[in-house]
């Protein structure tokens, strides 16, 4: 397997980054590996922070860093200070990369805490729900992923326009599968897509990424609409779409490709088509080459087609662990997801299992709740939680967004009564001007139960 000295040689003499100098991105790459081997020659590699801001320089230090085999942990650089003091406590960096250090910064390492695995790369995941945590991943099990991406898709090049934080592991995959298939990145921060600014590329060469939010923001803008409906493929994940999404998508000839996939799987381990998208299927796909899937009930035991259990999931792309503690099982790595595989081994994705709401003795999963108040055409974002409740357990409540300020409760609750079952109607319904999500689209349930008990308090007294 080449390393990633061996690529960035091989690219030495490409212009392969698009709005970027590819020559200014080997420069830095190969002056940093030069010091970063200097130091590593005097003992146990530096762990290194990279949170740089630039693009070109946030790739380069990550190349160098693997190249010289340091643990590097990819981070936000807009944390705030109690994220920042969480991954300080637990990582106790030698070097930190970005974060206004210039080209440096010395932390104050802990050589006494070594990582489990050496020249990782540790990957964040867990940010929405206020607890940061760094997925322990390798050159290997990242290259993993580029390889079962380019054979599902029967590619020997990918390119890539990137949008999404490249701390992140959907922006990060991109970078990978183009840079070590010797294809082309573009790289637009999404603000600046969204106001109408593109790059000069020829979209059909071209995949791109994003998460629901920004598909139904670039929806918005019929100039963007016509744009993204010349993609080769919209990779979509992140989050769950929701079906008047998906159903506008298809509408405007949009070649979606929904995923199922995580930081803990380096990205996507199932994928729709576009051609199956636009000839209505909806699903997350067939499982990539890499990866397996198996449905499992709660005793363990393998699922047949349609019935709907816990995903458990074989790739080589996992993760080994979490800092600082490599997983035992080695082989099994079961999500927190409900689904299930059809006929043709398409998964589809029913919801969390914690998100699973338990009203008046009946399980309720909050996607298809949110998908039908969505269908409405009411809100401009919704999300259902469940309230501790003395009668029914816990207590179906809309935390949402209203399209216009004059909608009433009651009326999306009407057009709701051919929709949904009476017991999956929410009891209680909280407007709000905006939901706590965070950049990939995830909301934070926590804050909003925080919201909807104050709401609730507030109301009863």
């Amino acid at each position: 397997m080449e390393r990633p000295l061996d690529y960035l040689n091989n690219l030495a003499q490409n212009d392969w980054l698009i709005g970027y100098d590819s020559r200014q991105f080997n420069q830095i790459a190969q002056q940093l590996y030069l010091q970063l081997t200097q130091l590593s020659a005097c003992g146990t590699p530096p762990k290194i922070i990279l949170a740089e801001r630039e693009p070109i320089k946030f790739l380069a230090s990550f190349i160098a860093a693997c190249a010289a085999n340091c643990p590097v942990f990819l981070c936000n650089p807009d944390w705030g200070t109690q994220e920042w003091q969480q991954v300080f406590d637990l990582v106790q960096p030698d070097i930190i990369l970005g974060m206004g250090h210039g080209e440096w910064g010395i932390g104050h390492g802990n050589n006494n805490i070594q990582c489990p695995i050496p020249n990782s790369i540790m990957i964040p995941t867990g940010g929405s729900s206020g607890e940061i945590k760094f997925a322990i991943h390798t050159w290997e099990t990242l290259i993993s992923s580029v390889q079962g991406f380019t054979e599902y898709f029967q590619l020997i090049q990918v390119n890539s326009f990137c949008v999404l934080p490249l701390y992140h592991v959907s922006g990060l995959m991109q970078f990978m599968r183009s840079f070590t298939t010797a294809g082309k990145l573009a790289i637009l921060p999404f603000k600046t897509l969204e106001s109408g600014q593109t790059l000069n590329i020829k979209q059909s060469e071209f995949f791109i990424s994003l998460v629901p939010t920004q598909l139904q923001r670039l929806l918005q803008n019929p100039e963007l609409t016509e744009w993204l409906s010349q993609f080769n493929t919209v990779l979509l994940g992140g989050a769950p779409a929701w079906n008047e999404l998906l159903e506008k998508a298809r509408f405007h000839r949009i070649r979606l490709a929904p995923t199922y996939g995580m930081t803990e799987t380096a990205s996507q381990i199932a994928t729709l088509k576009p051609d199956d998208f636009l000839s209505g299927k909806i699903s997350s796909g067939q499982i990539l080459p890499h990866a397996k899937v198996t449905i499992r009930n709660q005793q363990g035991e393998i699922l047949n087609s349609n019935q709907i259990g816990n995903i458990t999931i074989q790739a080589q792309s996992l993760a080994l662990g979490y800092y600082a503690i490599t997983r035992e099982n080695k082989t099994d790595f079961q999500v927190d997801d409900l689904g299930f595989l059809d006929e043709q081994g398409h998964l589809n994705i029913v919801g969390r299992d914690s998100d699973k709401i338990i009203t008046g003795g009946e399980n309720i999963y909050p996607a298809e709740i949110e998908s039908a108040i969505q269908s409405t055409q009411m809100v401009a974002d919704i999300c259902v939680i469940g309230i501790l409740d003395k009668h029914w357990g816990q207590a179906l409540t809309a935390i949402y967004i209203p399209k216009q300020s004059n909608t009433s409760a009651l009326k999306i609750q009407t057009l709701l009564k051919d929709k949904l079952s009476k017991f999956k109607i929410p009891k209680y319904w909280i407007p709000q001007q905006n939901l706590p999500r965070n950049s990939q689209g995830k909301i934070n349930r926590q804050q909003l139960q925080q919201i909807a008990t104050e709401f609730l308090q507030n109301s009863i007294k």
